[in-house]
């Protein structure tokens, strides 16, 4: 199963039968392993990689390390999952350092972004402090590379 899902996660766009084909296993086989990873939670969905700039559906993306308290019992996961419920949220994750959290969003304009850190990120009572990053270029994603360096000219300088 584990050679089938790391296709998968390479290219969401296979289908059971291409996968089959390139493992030299039976169709129905690797259908049957595709359906038991969705039903077992392990295959949680499929992406497209998409150059937006490319696109012409420009977004601002933004990394904010949040700092929060908290709660007794249930530690991190009840401030990450009211964060992770807010529409802008993209991604959220755990992380060790100076930050708990780190929060990714994406807005149509960089007030957008600020707007969500102001009034409802910051309003949250167990955030104590964030500190955002806005994206300012995507060089590879998700094993993706985005735009392959075109190669430079030569260039002399005379002194």
């Amino acid at each position: 199963m584990k050679k089938t899902l790391k296709m998968l996660e390479d290219n969401a766009m296979l289908t059971a039968a291409e996968i089959a084909v390139l493992q030299g296993r039976d169709e129905a086989e690797v259908a049957d392993e595709i359906e038991r990873a969705k039903s077992g939670g392990i295959l949680l969905g499929s992406r497209a990689v998409i150059d937006w700039d490319r696109a012409g559906g420009e977004l601002v993306t933004a990394f904010i390390d949040v700092k929060v308290a908290p709660q007794r019992g249930v530690g991190f996961d009840r401030v990450a999952e009211r964060i992770y419920q807010f529409e802008e949220v993209r991604s959220l994750y755990l992380m060790s350092g100076g930050f708990d959290l780190q929060v990714v969003i994406t807005g149509k304009t960089l007030k957008e972004v600020a707007l969500f850190v102001a009034e409802k990120l910051s309003t949250l009572e167990m955030v104590t402090g964030t500190a955002t990053h806005f994206l300012l270029k995507k060089y590879k994603e998700g094993g993706v590379v985005y735009q392959k360096r075109e190669e430079q000219q030569e260039r002399v300088t005379f002194l």
